[in-house]
């Protein structure tokens, strides 16, 4: 199967999470084809400034793999610089949050699995 990168679903979610401004998602994956392994595998993009507040992930882990821009990557009360080619993971019951602190967009794919 191929999905056109047309053919993705794309949403705005606004203050997402307590965060600040909006976050664009480009669904890649969806629904049935996680499996029941899985529930999200999408492209965020996060403007100048906009974040995602902190939220704690109960029983799945989740990865971003940043792709283009720069921001922070909060984890366990401490903030980390993240930019493109870097990794951020959560495992089973921990909290994160990300902010976009550049210039330009900050583009990264989420990955949610199920424990």
């Amino acid at each position: 199967m191929i999905r056109m990168a047309k053919e993705m679903r794309v949403d705005k979610k606004f203050d997402w999470l307590g965060g600040k401004g909006d976050v664009k998602l480009v669904h890649i994956m969806e629904g049935d084809e996680f499996q029941k392994k899985g529930r999200l595998f999408a492209l965020n993009i996060l403007k100048p400034g906009c974040s995602i507040g902190m939220h704690t992930h109960k029983g799945e882990m989740e990865a971003y793999y940043v792709t283009k821009g720069e921001g922070l990557f909060e984890e366990g009360g401490e903030k980390k610089p993240i930019k493109a080619g870097d990794l951020g993971y959560i495992g089973v019951g921990q909290s994160h949050a990300i902010e976009n602190t550049g210039t330009t967009d900050l583009e990264f794919i989420a990955l949610i699995l199920f424990e």
